[in-house]
């Protein structure tokens, strides 16, 4: 198994930033397995969307709204994904939730609520 600590949320003006960690635990068999990790957010009334991943070997992939104000970062030794979001708007208020893929399996941190006031 592997567990998925999400820190970092919180409330936050538009423009503003905020830097969401997700850190890794479990097997070390599982952790080594672990491919591609990401984050996604579920916003009210909404299904769970994509907002960015990375593989293990340094590939990045984004949804489109978020293109050129989030980045995806990854420290395999540590085993810690971050999200690094700039220019916040309203429309990324959402509870952001940690992913890893790790030997055939999916994993879910938590969640981690943000909040964007206009």
């Amino acid at each position: 198994q592997v567990q998925l600590v999400e820190s970092g949320g919180g409330l936050v003006q538009a423009g503003g930033s905020l830097r969401l960690s997700c850190a890794a635990s479990g097997s070390i068999f599982r952790l080594i397995g672990i491919k591609d990790m990401g984050w996604y957010r579920q916003a009210p009334g909404k299904q769970r969307e994509l907002v960015a991943t990375q593989s293990r070997g340094g590939s990045t992939n984004y949804t489109d709204s978020v293109k050129g104000r989030f980045t995806i970062s990854r420290d395999n030794a540590k085993n810690t994904v971050y999200l690094q979001m700039n220019s916040l708007k309203p429309e990324d208020t959402a509870v952001y939730y940690c992913n890893a893929f790790s030997l055939g399996s999916n994993y879910w941190g938590q969640g981690t609520q943000v909040a964007v006031s206009s």
